[in-house]
């Protein structure tokens, strides 16, 4: 305790000199806990950027299916909240926390969007983990019937693109994932 309240205690000069150390290197693009090593703060920028050069449209076509999923199920979410606060379901209290359920499993397909766009490596898993949940929900909904029968099949057809667009090795090789020897 007194280590910590001697060396904010002393202030002064050392403070300032710490603070316009750590602005000169914010200014010059670095990171201000690197520890003055350049070479590290470089390649640390780099590869939490991900990946360099365009991104091929296949990746693009996965976090844009991927994000209409994420949004479906958070409108979805959304309505049956309103339903359950405005309207008259059967049960209100089901309804109300089964909307705030959807709307809590929108955030994964939208996270992993967002991490195939910016072409990001984690974002592969939750995007495959959507696709693969999403084939009991659209074989349930096409079992439904009615208008149903169309929203389980056109889920089930996203799933299968996102999934064959996930696969792919031009996608893996955009996202920085390479083949184990």
């Amino acid at each position: 305790m007194q280590a910590g309240g001697a060396k904010a205690g002393s202030g002064g000069k050392s403070g300032k000199v710490e603070k316009s150390a750590q602005a000169e290197k914010a200014g010059k693009g670095g990171k201000g806990g690197s520890g003055g090593k350049r070479p590290d703060a470089k390649a640390g920028a780099t590869a939490s950027a991900g990946p360099s050069g365009p991104r091929p449209a296949r990746l693009s076509a996965a976090a844009v299916l991927t994000a209409v999923e994420g949004v479906a199920l958070a409108a979805l979410g959304v309505y049956m909240l309103v339903d359950g606060l405005a309207g008259s379901p059967d049960s209100p209290r089901q309804a109300e926390t089964g909307g705030l359920t959807v709307i809590a499993l929108a955030v994964l397909p939208l996270v992993a969007a967002r991490g195939l766009w910016l072409r990001r490596r984690w974002s592969r898993g939750p995007s495959l983990i959507t696709q693969i949940v999403a084939f009991p929900v659209a074989w349930t909904l096409i079992n439904g019937g009615g208008a149903l029968i169309a929203a389980g099949v056109g889920l089930a057809v996203v799933a299968i693109a996102v999934l064959g667009l996930l696969v792919n090795p031009t996608a893996t090789e955009a996202l920085g994932i390479t083949p184990r020897e």
